[in-house]
């Protein structure tokens, strides 16, 4: 296991360490088209390489700013006549981000350390009560106070620019429940507003925090690669085995580093 890094500190990649990252990116593409959780695969990857918490929670938030593109490129259709709802929601995304990155920079390392378990542990149980809150809404039929959304995509976002994994999630019940029933096109505008929350916490970072470029680039090349050729792949997969393997991927890093932190 490489020695992890502070903040600040470089980490030196070798071409095997890249090639990892970018074969990361790519599942994490997969992973969150697949409507699983991205930073469930690009995280650990990071941590992996001998990154530290902090920066990686930072290189990975900016790596994962490559799939925007990528997911846009393949929601077309779903996002047809959408661009004034997105305008509108995305100001509150922007907010949110910039909030969670803003926390991120001034949380101290060691804080950051004992907290990321909770974090993981958080997103995986999301990962998998997601498809319940989706049932309940549909049976339910009821109207949602029109706090709900504004309020919920804040926190999302925010949250998305703290530590990103589940936000995305967290993102798709809220549309599920609040606004747009149609899976499909919930998930695109999802994509969108992570997307937004994602690239605003990204420059915040860029300007104010320590990103590991030499791991961001193969890991933002990847994650680019996944999210376009994503639904391709996703759809061969059963959704129900792939949310299992994630949400236990991630449950299983949170042990390990409640037994052996950072």
């Amino acid at each position: 296991m490489p020695e992890r890094a502070a903040a600040g500190d470089a980490v030196v990649i070798s071409p095997l360490d890249a090639a990892f990252l970018f074969g990361a990116g790519v599942l994490a593409g997969v992973v969150g088209t697949a409507g699983g959780i991205t930073s469930l695969v690009s995280y650990p990857a990071l941590l992996a390489v001998g990154l530290g918490a902090v920066p990686a929670s930072m290189t990975n938030i900016v790596s994962l700013a490559a799939c925007w593109p990528g997911s846009a490129l393949t929601s077309r259709p779903e996002l047809a006549g959408r661009g004034p709802w997105l305008r509108r929601w995305a100001l509150v995304a922007a907010a949110g981000g910039l909030a969670g990155s803003a926390l991120l920079l001034s949380t101290p390392p060691g804080a950051y350390v004992v907290i990321v378990p909770y974090l993981l542990v958080f997103a995986a149980v999301t990962l998998l009560v997601q498809p319940r809150l989706s049932m309940w809404k549909q049976r339910r039929h009821t109207r949602t106070n029109r706090l709900v959304l504004p309020a919920g995509l804040l926190f999302a976002s925010a949250y998305n620019g703290y530590f990103g994994a589940g936000s995305g999630i967290m993102m798709l019940a809220l549309l599920t429940f609040t606004f747009e029933p149609d899976l499909a096109t919930a998930n695109a505008l999802k994509n969108m507003l992570v997307g937004v929350a994602t690239v605003v916490s990204a420059v915040t970072l860029v300007g104010f925090g320590h990103v590991d470029w030499a791991a961001a680039g193969p890991l933002g090349f990847g994650s680019f690669l996944g999210s376009t050729i994503g639904p391709i792949v996703a759809r061969r997969i059963p959704s129900h085995v792939l949310r299992w393997l994630v949400a236990l991927l991630g449950i299983g890093l949170a042990v390990r580093l409640w037994l052996s932190p950072l």
